[in-house]
């Protein structure tokens, strides 16, 4: 019997596990993971930036809980010596067309309490020489990161306050029998008082074994990316970011320079025809068939249609991916790129076509849901761990460490 078992062993579930300890020192605690390793999903696929929070509606989850995890993932690298650098981004305007949607931006940031400065295409210049622009926004805390040696860390860190992992173990059924749950697993079955989903592009499938209506469903977008040549590394000396567009709910392609000092560059964003469907090819029937009868797929790409078809040119055309880098950086030529792995982003879109822009955290009996948690999940998962946890009604049976 255990205290608590978490689903998914991807970022949010380990560092959830991570709080319970904290919390509940005495608890019997499981993370369970179908993958023959952790983080292998979204977080083991990400772009490895720890984010500001400046783009996130004021008051919103997204926008607290990625302000504090940027903090707090800072702290956590530094206390457990994991590679990290405080390296900041800019944000740039490529036309007179984009600067009032930059100065919006500028504003948000201040809501949203970052440290924020408006810069001159000359002050651009100086941090990024290559970059042409009409203005820009310097975001001084933003970062970069390894988000699997996070994630080895977590895993660490649960194991030795008692905590258990199992890979290769996929959750088939869930069945309330008392106040109890029975988790029916291709490794057996295992019973616990309190469930915890944090299986990411699943998570909508979990919630229904668990017998509730998330009201989302999770659509897969494939992020793309290349990668430049390192002799061509020196074009970028930081993170390089477009203005977005306020009405499509992707940042637009941009440059990282990773902690290991490549330079990525990307991604576009194309619906995935299977939810774990990192190459074009990839096709899964059943995911495939969810997402075409979804109402509410047809009635986001009818809201978005061109700046769909644009992020599909771009998926099979260089040329057209390059065009779009070659507004930020006019110097980069398509034989500077080569293409790297691709992510998919778990996206909770709505019936009425409205995409989930908050994380979306669902109670149960006996049970909490992750149902929406992209990016800035990685960088907020310290707080959102610790606000998964608060949420579990009190345990009678374990004494509780509250904070």
């Amino acid at each position: 019997m255990y205290d608590f078992v978490i689903i998914g062993g991807g970022i949010v579930g380990l560092s959830t596990g991570m709080a319970l300890c904290d919390r509940y020192p005495d608890a019997k605690i499981l993370v369970i993971e179908k993958e023959s390793q952790l983080a292998f999903h979204q977080t083991g696929n990400n772009s490895g930036v720890i984010h500001s929070g400046i783009y996130y509606k004021p008051g919103s989850f997204k926008a607290q809980f990625c302000r504090d995890g940027s903090r707090s993932m800072v702290e956590f690298c530094q206390k457990h010596q994991i590679d990290h650098e405080v390296c900041g981004k800019v944000i740039v305007a490529t036309n007179e067309q984009e600067l009032p949607r930059l100065e919006n931006l500028y504003k948000r940031g201040l809501e949203n309490d970052i440290a924020v400065k408006r810069i001159s295409p000359e002050e651009v210049r100086e941090i990024e020489p290559h970059v042409s622009c009409v203005g820009g926004i310097r975001v001084f805390s933003t970062g970069i990161v390894n988000y699997k040696q996070v994630c080895q860390k977590y895993a660490e860190l649960i194991q030795q306050r008692g905590g258990e992992l199992r890979l290769n173990t996929k959750v088939l059924k869930i069945i309330s029998q008392g106040k109890n749950q029975v988790l029916e697993t291709n490794q057996g079955n295992f019973t616990t008082r309190f469930v915890i989903n944090c299986a990411g592009l699943h998570s909508d499938r979990i919630a229904k074994l668990a017998k509730l209506n998330p009201q989302a469903k999770i659509v897969p977008f494939r992020g793309e990316y290349y990668e430049l040549k390192p002799e061509k590394r020196y074009l970028v000396k930081t993170l390089i970011y477009p203005v977005p567009n306020p009405d499509f709910p992707f940042l637009g392609v941009h440059f990282t320079r990773m902690i290991d000092n490549s330079v990525h560059a990307g991604p576009n964003a194309v619906l995935s025809l299977k939810r774990e469907g990192y190459h074009k090819t990839d096709f899964d029937l059943r995911d495939f068939a969810e997402v075409i009868t979804y109402p509410g797929f047809w009635k986001l790409a009818a809201k978005h249609a061109d700046e769909g078809i644009q992020e599909i040119i771009r998926s099979f055309s260089k040329a057209a991916f390059v065009r779009s880098l070659q507004a930020l950086i006019p110097e980069v030529q398509a034989d500077d790129l080569i293409p790297t792995h691709a992510g998919v982003r778990a996206q909770a879109l709505m019936n009425n076509g409205s995409l989930v822009d908050d994380f979306l955290i669902i109670q149960g009996d006996n049970s909490i849901h992750v149902c929406n948690a992209p990016s800035p999940a990685a960088t907020s998962s310290l707080e959102i761990g610790k606000a998964i946890v608060a949420k579990i009604p009190q345990q009678s049976h374990l004494p509780s460490l509250v904070a």
